[in-house]
C-alpha cells in the first residue's frame, strides 16, 4: 500500500546501557589523550582552559541577551562550535543520537567540554585562582 508508512524497528536502550555505550566509546580515547598530555605549562595546554572558559562566558552572555530558554541552550551553543570541537560534537551526536544530546543541560555540556578539552590539574589551578 503506497499510503502505508514504512515499518521501523525500535530497540529499547536503558539509561545504564546508554551510559555504558558512551563510556565505552569515550574512555579509551580520553585515556589516550590524557597519556599524551604532559600537564606542564611550558606549552599551550593552559590555553585550552582559558579559551574554553571564555567561550562559556560568551555563550552565557548570548543566552542572557537573547532570552534563550534553557531547553535551547545546548542547541545554540553547539551551533557555534568550530574545527576539532565541531568534529568531536558530531561524533558524540552520532554515538548517542539527537534525542539524547538535546535533552542535555548547559551544565552537562560544559562538563563534557571541560572533560574533553581541559586538563584536570589545569582546571583545579583555575578554580583556586577564583
Amino acid at each position: 500500500n503506497p499510503n502505508q508508512a514504512p515499518s521501523t524497528t525500535t530497540t529499547t536502550v536503558t539509561n545504564a546501557q546508554l551510559q555504558a555505550m558512551i563510556d565505552q566509546g569515550f574512555n579509551a580515547p580520553l585515556a589516550a589523550r590524557d597519556a599524551n598530555r604532559t600537564g606542564d605549562d611550558s606549552h599551550t595546554s593552559g590555553m585550552g582552559v582559558r579559551r574554553t572558559e571564555r567561550w562559556f562566558e560568551r555563550m552565557e552572555t548570548v543566552f542572557r541577551i537573547s532570552n534563550c530558554l534553557a531547553e535551547n541552550q545546548v542547541k545554540l551553543a553547539t551551533c557555534t562550535l568550530l574545527a576539532g570541537a565541531l568534529t568531536w560534537w558530531n561524533s558524540y551526536v552520532r554515538i548517542v543520537g539527537n534525542d539524547a544530546v538535546f535533552v542535555m543541560t548547559w551544565i552537562e555540556l560544559k562538563k563534557k567540554i571541560e572533560d574533553k578539552y581541559c586538563l584536570r590539574n589545569e582546571m583545579k589551578k583555575i578554580e583556586t585562582e577564583f
